[in-house]
């Protein structure tokens, strides 16, 4: 069953059903990271986009976005994180991307900037994949 079907508009989950829906520790050390590393707190929303329709959980610091997670497909052990690379960050998530996993520098140079951003959506599946999430999210919010 799809994600917006489990949970439609008029049902918002709780954050432990989203964990759940992930199926993967993952979801859960990346979550935790975000709140110890900037004291933020996620915020459950419904988005009727077809491209990612249905309950997600954003993260902002000091009113401004640094990712968005989507649960992904049901038991698929893995989830979706949406971060924008605007041209303030650009530079530095460049030069990262020689330390980073085949896969993210193949997202990140394959996304065509929109309005001078590029709008990252990384399935984070393992390790590494999480390590340059965390590594492209301390560039978005300006820490290192």
């Amino acid at each position: 069953m799809e994600w917006s079907e489990c949970f439609p508009k008029d049902t918002q989950p709780g954050m432990e059903q989203i964990s759940a829906f992930a199926g993967t520790p993952l979801w859960e050390r990346l979550c935790g990271w975000l709140e110890a590393e900037w004291s933020v707190r996620p915020l459950v929303q419904y988005s009727g986009c077809s491209g990612a329709k249905g309950w997600n959980v954003k993260y902002r610091k000091s009113g401004r976005a640094l990712c968005t997670l989507y649960p992904g497909l049901p038991g698929g052990g893995s989830f979706t994180c949406l971060i924008s690379i605007g041209p303030k960050e650009a530079m530095e998530a460049e030069a990262y991307l020689g330390a980073a996993c085949g896969y993210v520098r193949d997202i990140y140079w394959a996304v065509p900037p929109l309005n001078g951003a590029r709008w990252l959506m990384l399935e984070v599946k393992d390790e590494q994949v999480l390590r340059d999430v965390q590594a492209l999210l301390r560039i978005r919010a300006g820490a290192r």
